[in-house]
């Protein structure tokens, strides 16, 4: 089930974030976070009036997708960054694509103009979502360094 976030969802939120942050390249965090600093997040988010969902089984937060100011000039506010995570003991279950189509679905009533997609690679499930959702690539080489490598970054663009 998709269902708006709630500020007590931010403990689970920062579960599965914080395995993101300690073992892969797909965020460039480098510190774990608590669940104080991700309801500070989700605030944040949601006083900017960008929607922020996610996904339940039996009651329990597997993923979340939202919108987020992708730069600040005023310019780009009608193209938003869009963010995903999915909890790793369900990877690949689709669960991906269904917050993708109601996160896209949410922003064409909204009127966003274009959604992007930023992908630290290798990250080929998440290169592949964005391509089924009909998302486009560009490439910056060697952008990020963590884990003592340089880390590729894509942006993907969705025009709507």
């Amino acid at each position: 089930m998709i269902r708006e976030v709630h500020a007590k969802d931010a403990r689970r939120i920062a579960g599965i974030y914080n395995y993101y942050i300690e073992n892969t390249v797909i965020t460039f965090e480098t510190k774990a976070i608590d669940s104080i600093e991700q309801a500070i997040r989700i605030a944040r988010i949601r006083e900017e009036d960008y929607p922020f969902i996610v996904y339940e089984d039996n009651g329990e937060v597997i993923g979340y997708a939202y919108l987020s100011r992708w730069k600040e000039h005023e310019a780009y506010i009608n193209s938003p960054e869009i963010s995903i995570y999915i909890d790793k003991n369900y990877l690949g279950k689709g669960i991906g694509k269904v917050l993708y189509r109601e996160l896209i679905d949410i922003s064409r009533k909204k009127g966003y103009h274009v959604l992007i997609g930023i992908i630290a690679c290798p990250n080929l499930p998440c290169q592949r979502l964005h391509e089924e959702m009909g998302f486009k690539k560009g490439l910056f080489k060697e952008v990020g360094y963590k884990f003592n490598k340089w880390v590729d970054v894509e942006y993907w663009q969705l025009i709507l």
